[in-house]
């Protein structure tokens, strides 16, 4: 399943809400809305950091003046949770009785399920 854009700054687990990009001929970084793709060479940032952030000496930093507001979903987003909720609909296997004692192994994907020792 896809999940929202993250701000791109380490160890921060907020939506990023505003996009970053730096140029370089005119040494000005701008802060702007969401870009409706991540692009390479671009940062992602939550709210509290688009806010905050300060450019390198000599640089101009223009910044968006409007609220940041999450992105809307998109046709990717609510496909991606429709089969999330058909996944989490489907039925569950049965678990084998307790008193079978004979090993099973069994294989989904690339993952082996190994029966547990005695």
């Amino acid at each position: 399943m896809r999940s929202p854009r993250r701000c791109s700054r380490n160890g921060c687990p907020r939506q990023a809400v505003a996009t970053l990009t730096y140029v370089y001929g005119d040494s000005t970084a701008v802060v702007g809305p969401l870009a409706a793709f991540a692009e390479p060479h671009t940062y992602d940032l939550c709210e509290p950091h688009a806010r905050s952030l300060t450019a390198p000496r000599g640089w101009e930093l223009v910044r968006h003046d409007g609220d940041f507001a999450p992105p809307p979903p998109t046709t990717d987003d609510l496909v991606a949770l429709a089969e999330a909720v058909r996944e989490a609909a489907r039925p569950v296997h049965p678990r084998p009785d307790d008193t079978d004692h004979t090993p099973q192994t069994g294989r989904r994907g690339h993952l082996r399920v190994i029966p547990p020792s005695h």
